[in-house]
């Protein structure tokens, strides 16, 4: 259990050393939803209206209500970036080192999975600060209720871009993958409006957001920001983490890949 431990410091200790040298990266996701919160909310409260949204019980602005989702989009791009260090370190064969040592390959990718998810809370915590000083706030207690909801939507988001890097075998390939994940899983959620207004809109497009797995996510902070408790958003969120980790399990299974490269 010790040995366990130890290699859990070392990744998470040089997924950090890899951040902290990496500052474009932590200000792009600063900038990003800082963006869409000063600048595009604007346009988006006057087209929705918002004053008030039924299921949380109270009075708030846009600018509030979409707040959850842009810790949402953090976590999102977030994962997808470590997933793409982890295609580089494959194509570099670091991550063929890693998968080598004498432990649980599960436990492995599990300790790549925290170190991003903690760097992923980390962004979502200096976001929040910022938006505290355009007097975008909350009660306090919600930024301690929001700690463990932020943990889990990051494991979920994380689980999924170890997944695909799991598919991807070229550096190349990833960014366009990228693409076609973050943005419709973004778009199609309830980061940006409430589900209520989307189905007034269109039914189909309100299921796919409701089906939606990231909607769940941004629904477990949002509540958790206001002091509330959704269990079906921790139970989709949750259950999403372990299809996504356990077929990025699957995925970098060394013998899988020896197997297909016989065929």
């Amino acid at each position: 259990m010790l040995h366990w431990l130890i290699a859990l410091r070392a990744i998470v200790l040089r997924e950090f050393l890899r951040f902290l040298g990496q500052r474009g990266r932590f200000i792009s996701a600063l900038v990003r939803p800082l963006v869409w919160l000063l600048v595009f909310a604007a346009g988006f409260r006057a087209a929705l209206g918002l004053s008030i949204i039924p299921p949380y019980q109270t009075y708030i602005t846009y600018e509030t209500y979409i707040v959850p989702g842009l810790c949402g989009m953090i976590c999102l791009f977030n994962g997808m970036q470590s997933s793409l260090s982890l295609v580089y370190d494959r194509e570099m064969g670091s991550m063929r080192l890693l998968l080598t040592a004498p432990l649980p390959r599960w436990w492995l990718l599990s300790a790549k999975l925290i170190a991003g998810s903690l760097i992923s809370v980390l962004q979502c915590l200096a976001f929040l600060a910022i938006a505290a000083a355009f007097d975008i706030t909350v009660e306090p207690l919600g930024y301690l209720y929001a700690l463990p909801a932020f943990f889990a939507a990051a494991l979920m988001l994380g689980a999924l871009g170890l997944l695909l890097s799991s598919q991807i075998r070229q550096l190349e390939n990833f960014a366009g993958v990228m693409n076609f994940v973050i943005f419709p899983m973004f778009f199609l959620s309830s980061a940006l409006y409430p589900l209520w207004k989307m189905q007034e809109a269109s039914v189909l497009l309100y299921r796919i957001c409701a089906a939606n797995p990231f909607s769940h996510a941004v629904e477990l902070i949002r509540f958790a920001l206001y002091g509330q408790f959704n269990a079906l958003a921790l139970a989709v969120t949750l259950g999403a983490l372990v299809v996504f980790g356990a077929g990025a399990v699957w995925g970098y299974d060394p013998g899988r890949g020896q197997t297909a490269r016989k065929a």
